[in-house]
């Protein structure tokens, strides 16, 4: 169910089994997608001994075994489709266990994973396999998977039509879970009963969403809100921070990303941004939750409505790249203190000039090292507060090449 991208008509599957050659893969995506079934009838499509082993809970002396058998098996005329469940649970060294086998043909491997491979499986293990993707199931999927469970079972779900519709937002995408709430159903409805949306709540409590502090749910949702942010998107940038706080995150978590997109995202095109997002944080440390969300989703908003630059962010990279490469270059004489008559002798402070005491309040000098020269890192954009920045810059700019005898 829900995976038309991989099996159905014009699936990749459904591609490979039609030309006859299937290779090893890797099955990438979250809980109850249909991992494990479709590997099984993978095996069954093209007459493959099914082995199934859990990295959780097998070693190389396990794999050793099991490519045994696939050896022998082999010399008999049949292959071996071999499932690694959780195969990211593998270390390193027990993933480069698989790699002379697949090449010979002794197993066709397909491993299973519910974390990124491109993180968590070796670069050679993943050179030879193909990665498919498994998505979430959707309502509609999950509202067929249930239509399935019914006629299995012979009977129908004790639940009006209000109650299904809980029942498969419950299930958050996962279509194990939407059979284990099935049973719990049918196990606590009585005789003639049938549930409302509320009764079903009570009887089942409330499945928590599907999300890892640690993993890819946890670095998907926060991306997706910097970028709904960024993109000046309050409504969605809203949806995300709900999502996160609903799934446990810590809201301090929040509140600090949100004080770092002031800095990347806004920067001095509104400079009242970094003050709200600290504020917003210290609000929420104060009052604790629930009262203190209520701050966060406040800044959240501001920062997604306020005008947006990089200017800043881009200017830092371009100066830690410049300090970097320059190495320990002295800044010039003028502007270094000289508190011994030695470095007086050695020039230092020597022509400095005092800018409150000048035209305009502006001296005009230079203050990078000599060997450097001049550099132009901060560019303000024309958008927000940075629009008035930047004709102040160039005011500054001409000035400064007049008062150096320039044009």
């Amino acid at each position: 169910m829900g995976q038309p991208h991989l099996v159905g008509p014009d699936g990749t599957l459904t591609r490979m089994l039609r030309s006859g050659r299937v290779g090893s893969m890797i099955f990438w995506g979250p809980p109850g997608t249909g991992k494990t079934t479709v590997a099984r009838l993978l095996a069954g499509a093209t007459d493959l001994h099914f082995e199934q082993i859990s990295a959780i809970f097998s070693g190389v002396a396990d794999l050793k075994k099991v490519f045994e058998a696939a050896r022998g098996r082999r010399i008999t005329g049949k292959g071996t489709l071999l499932f690694v469940d959780e195969i990211h649970r593998f270390n390193r060294a027990q993933q480069d266990a698989f790699l002379p086998v697949m090449e010979d043909g002794t197993v066709t491997l397909v491993g299973a994973t519910t974390e990124n491979p491109s993180f968590e499986l070796n670069a050679a293990l993943l050179s030879r396999a193909q990665v498919l993707t498994f998505r979430s199931l959707n309502g509609e999927a999950v509202a067929s998977l249930l239509v399935a469970a019914e006629a299995a079972e012979g009977r129908p779900l004790p639940l009006d039509a209000g109650a299904r519709e809980s029942l498969v937002r419950m299930a958050d995408g996962d279509g194990r879970a939407a059979l284990s709430l099935s049973e719990e159903v049918w196990r606590a409805a009585g005789e003639g009963e049938e549930l409302t949306a509320d009764a079903l709540q009570a009887v089942l409590q409330r499945r928590a969403p599907i999300y890892d502090k640690s993993r890819d749910g946890h670095y998907n949702l926060i991306s997706a809100l910097h970028k709904a942010v960024r993109g000046s998107d309050p409504d969605a940038a809203l949806y995300y921070l709900c999502r996160m706080l609903d799934a446990g995150e810590d809201p301090l978590f929040l509140g600090r990303r949100l004080v770092r997109m002031a800095s990347e995202d806004i920067g001095l095109a509104d400079p009242n941004a970094l003050v709200i997002t600290n504020a917003a944080k210290d609000a929420y440390d104060f009052l604790g939750s629930p009262e203190g969300e209520l701050a966060l989703a406040e800044a959240t908003v501001y920062l997604a409505i306020a005008p947006k630059s990089n200017a800043v962010y881009k200017a830092y990279k371009a100066a830690v790249k410049v300090a970097k490469e320059g190495g320990s270059l002295l800044p010039p004489r003028h502007i270094l203190n000289a508190p011994t008559k030695l470095m007086k002798s050695e020039g230092y402070s020597e022509g400095y000039q005092y800018d409150h005491d000048a035209p305009d309040a502006f001296s005009g000098q230079d203050y990078f090292p000599e060997e450097l020269g001049r550099q132009s890192f901060y560019r303000p954009t024309p958008y927000g507060r940075e629009a008035a920045i930047g004709e102040r810059l160039e005011w500054l700019q001409a000035l400064r090449r007049k008062r150096q005898g320039g044009d």
